[in-house]
């Protein structure tokens, strides 16, 4: 599996629920290619965020196989899989998750501070990251203090701190109006291109697909459409 950032071969979720069996995913197969944007669309209950939680290695898939650069997921254990997610990948969550009583600074330096980064490289890698996402001069503000747009961009800022290969992002306009979702895709679109990093995200959102390089439709745990830019 050289060559992608993340490909999936043949993945199928399936849950038990009330004796029942639900079947999330039904035989994905997806190639991301390195230093790409790539939107995972598709309405409620079409399966998407099982994929993104089963790439980020949060889920294990019932059959199939996952990789992540050249590393396949389902040799790792659970404490092997805990340190890829810190070394590896950045997180951004819909509901933005930052701790309302620090500073946008606080907020993204606390990866580094759990991975024990020197305070220097802390200050240095915190100040690049939030100068990223145009937030350099609102690093001592907090977040009650900013727009819903502005506090995606911290956690943003906070999931590129950590130098991660690839950035998981689940529905990352969820909350944020229809213009803002455009400038954080736009964000995407140019972080990818200056960072180098690759971003696969999950969305209902129609807008991703003018800025993803590719963009895939799910519908019933199944792949029904591809779009490239």
């Amino acid at each position: 599996m050289e060559g992608s950032a993340v490909r999936t071969v043949g993945l199928t979720r399936v849950y038990r629920s009330q004796g029942q069996e639900v079947h999330a995913l039904r035989g994905i197969d997806l190639d991301v290619p390195p230093g790409s944007f790539v939107a995972l669309m598709g309405p409620s209950g079409s399966g998407k965020t099982t994929l993104i939680n089963c790439i980020g290695g949060l889920d294990r898939p019932t059959e199939g196989e996952i990789c992540l650069e050249d590393q396949s997921l389902s040799e790792l254990s659970e404490e092997e899989l805990t340190v890829l997610r810190r070394d590896r990948l950045g997180f951004v969550f819909q509901s933005f998750a930052l701790l309302p009583t620090y500073s946008a600074y606080e907020n993204v330096e606390l990866p580094l501070r759990m991975q024990g980064v020197p305070w220097r490289e802390r200050k240095s890698r915190v100040m690049r990251a939030l100068t990223a996402v145009g937030l350099r001069y609102w690093a001592d503000h907090r977040p009650y203090e900013m727009s819903g747009g502005q506090q995606q961009r911290v956690g943003v800022a906070r999931a590129l701190v950590t130098r991660p290969s690839i950035i998981l992002a689940d529905e990352p306009t969820g909350e944020l109006d229809s213009e803002t979702a455009r400038q954080i895709f736009f964000l995407f679109q140019r972080i990818v291109e200056q960072e180098r990093v690759t971003i696969v995200a999950v969305t209902h959102d129609l807008l991703a697909a003018d800025f993803a390089t590719l963009s895939y439709e799910l519908r019933d745990g199944c792949i029904v459409g591809e779009k490239t830019n």
